[in-house]
């Protein structure tokens, strides 16, 4: 039959895009993405740079050490005549140790930059499952774009084949000039749908490009026939709880909290005292180290002993940056809020498009039998006069919308797949690399 050949023209066209030679599989994809999209990158440094918030605040507590030397060489001058009086030469020298022995503060700064390191962890880690999340969409957006301008050349080429049925039938007398027209009509529209399709392919390539910067060329399709997995677990409460608890943007949003909490623990210290053990030694070649004039013979000095320092007034300074932390604490914990209320919001989105997207697969799979079933059933019926040229058309412009209706539906499942696993803090590679089992088996094993 006709149709079987535009089936066939259409499988065509879908192995002639994706290659049949060694295609790039979605693990190859994200390989690449990973190691050189520039945000990813840049990602990677801040957590790095964050990372050093723990030796700079862990030094506050550590014990500071000081040398010092100075040479001078000293004048005096009569104001008459600026005659040279008196002169001579001084060289000193110090060492100087300070170990903070009780400074809250200071203890409290060190505990904020361990949340802030972990935070700075978390937000990696998110910054790594959105990277995912792109690059899958980019590959299957190129793969969704590939279907529809396959499925439209295949339409084209049948509504083409229409036409000429019309043309012989008209010119033989069977039918009037109007079916010729409405299948011309049909096939510019058509045209027009292939061209916009083909630009689709192009942005969507270009998008994936950016990514992996390296421009796709052959890319592993889905499975023919494909069975897509369901959610596990199958109960959207279990995955509720998951995503409240332990999602990824929950957890930065605590730890942004508790980070907060800490510097206004360390503002509230600063109306506290401090102490710290201080000690010094040095000489000086005509002076004691502490400025005395020694007149002896140069001598070694040093001394050790507790710095008790008392904050009194300044000023209103520390009250004022302790309401400004109160006020912060309290943004920190409405933000916590939201990203819960997100968290359980985004749950239930992407489970219920995973579960209705299965349901509207098996929908649009038995769709497209019976629309092929009606294009036989119209074409047989036009060869024999009892359906118009108009019927066929448009049964053929249904089945055609429905395996591109059926492609995307696919297509989304996968992903809302992944963002569910994403909203609940679980998505890593082992996903990736189930969804890659869904390619093709021989690009699959190039990829795996």
């Amino acid at each position: 039959m006709a149709v079987a050949a535009h089936l066939r023209v259409c499988i065509l066209a879908c192995g002639i895009l994706s290659g049949a030679a060694q295609a790039q599989d979605l693990l190859q994809t994200w390989n690449q993405a990973l190691a050189r999209e520039p945000q990813f990158g840049a990602a990677q440094a801040a957590r790095q740079a964050d990372q050093e918030r723990i030796p700079q605040s862990r030094a506050q507590l550590l014990p500071q050490i000081t040398a010092t030397g100075t040479a001078e060489l000293q004048e005096r001058r009569q104001t008459s005549r600026l005659s040279t009086r008196h002169s001579s030469d001084r060289a000193l020298w110090s060492l100087s140790l300070s170990q903070p022995i009780y400074n809250r503060s200071a203890w409290a700064q060190y505990e904020r930059a361990q949340l802030l390191a972990q935070g700075a962890d978390v937000q990696l880690a998110l910054e790594r499952q959105a990277l995912m999340l792109r690059v899958s969409q980019g590959y299957f957006d190129i793969l969704a774009a590939q279907d529809a301008l396959a499925t439209l050349k295949a339409e084209q080429a049948a509504i083409d084949e229409q036409l000429r049925a019309a043309d012989q039938n008209f010119q033989l007398g069977g039918t009037t000039i109007t079916d010729t027209y409405e299948a011309r009509s049909r096939l510019d529209l058509t045209r027009a749908k292939v061209l916009q399709a083909e630009n689709t392919l192009q942005v969507a390539q270009d998008k994936l490009a950016a990514l992996t910067l390296e421009r796709p060329a052959k890319l592993a399709r889905l499975r023919n026939p494909l069975r897509l997995p369901a959610p596990q677990p199958s109960r959207l409460q279990d995955w509720l709880d998951q995503s409240s608890q332990s999602g990824l943007s929950v957890a930065l949003a605590d730890l942004n909290s508790r980070a907060v909490q800490e510097q206004l623990n360390s503002t509230q210290a600063q109306h506290q005292p401090t102490l710290a053990l201080k000690a010094q030694t040095g000489s000086g070649s005509d002076q004691t180290l502490f400025g005395q004039s020694g007149g002896g013979p140069r001598s070694l000095n040093s001394a050790i002993g507790l710095e008790l320092s008392i904050p009194i007034f300044r000023g209103g300074e520390t009250s004022s940056q302790v309401r400004e932390q109160t006020s912060r604490l309290q943004e920190a914990r409405y933000q916590l809020q939201l990203a819960q209320q997100q968290a359980i919001q985004q749950t239930r989105q992407y489970f219920s498009g995973v579960t209705s997207g299965l349901s509207r697969v098996q929908i649009l799979e038995a769709a497209e039998k019976s629309s092929l079933d009606s294009v036989k059933a119209n074409k047989l019926a036009y060869e024999i006069g009892v359906r118009v040229n108009i019927d066929v058309l448009n049964a053929q412009q249904q089945l055609y919308e429905t395996q591109r209706n059926l492609s995307q539906a696919r297509y989304d499942v996968l992903m809302n797949s992944l963002r569910l696993k994403a909203a609940s803090g679980t998505l890593d590679e082992s996903d990736l690399r189930a969804v890659n089992q869904l390619l093709e088996p021989s690009a699959n094993a190039n990829g795996s």
